[in-house]
């Protein structure tokens, strides 16, 4: 599937992997430079998407598995630098960290960093025009699995203070599965912050039915 978005295109490839993974090639098609954001199992799969454009950096939102297994096909074939947030790059051979609010040129466009703990220390979402690539940390229908109350309050603020600053028509991408505006997680949020929860929830939770 692909999107447009001020000037850049957004190109989802998946599901890819036995999480059905998504992975995304951002890229500026006047000047033929992209960046591709998250690398699953069978990320071959993304290559031909980038036959033509000179890919300028492999964009990893978290530190888990299943968005890293393709990752030494991805750098073979495109020979890119690889990225992601400091609290997530221990253990990763990775070529620079990425920081909140911190601006990717891909062409004539960017692609603005956002820091949204919770999922992991260092989950990211990547902004590119009013397309958002969420990662683990939102999905349709509630955030990204947590291991601890803590994590999830923690995600939830991310949530609430970064992404819900969006305007309600930016389009979210995440990490696995379809995609969902931020104007509907707001609505669906509101559902949850109206009720009362457990102090130790965590783990899989939604916005409607927890």
């Amino acid at each position: 599937m692909q999107y447009r978005s001020e000037g850049l295109q957004v190109v989802k490839v998946g599901p890819l992997g036995p999480f059905a993974n998504n992975s995304y090639v951002v890229f500026d098609p006047a000047r033929r430079e992209a960046v591709v954001v998250d690398a699953p199992q069978e990320s071959e799969k993304v290559l031909p998407h980038l036959e033509g454009l000179r890919v300028l950096g492999i964009l990893i939102t978290h530190r888990h598995g299943d968005h890293w297994g393709g990752i030494d096909v991805l750098r073979e074939k495109t020979g890119a630098p690889i990225y992601c947030h400091a609290d997530d790059a221990a253990g990763r051979e990775v070529s620079g960290t990425l920081a909140h609010g911190q601006e990717v040129a891909v062409g004539g466009g960017t692609v603005r960093v956002l820091h949204t703990p919770g999922h992991t220390p260092g989950s990211i979402c990547l902004l590119a025009g009013n397309h958002l690539i969420s990662g683990d940390t939102l999905f349709p229908g509630g955030p990204g699995r947590t291991m601890k109350p803590e994590d999830l309050q923690q995600e939830i603020e991310s949530i609430r203070t970064h992404l819900f600053a969006l305007p309600d028509s930016t389009l979210v991408l995440p990490g696995h599965g379809d995609d969902t505006t931020i104007g509907d997680a707001k609505r669906e949020y509101a559902v949850f912050a109206s009720k009362s929860h457990p102090p130790d929830l965590c783990g899989d939770v939604t916005w409607l039915g927890s």
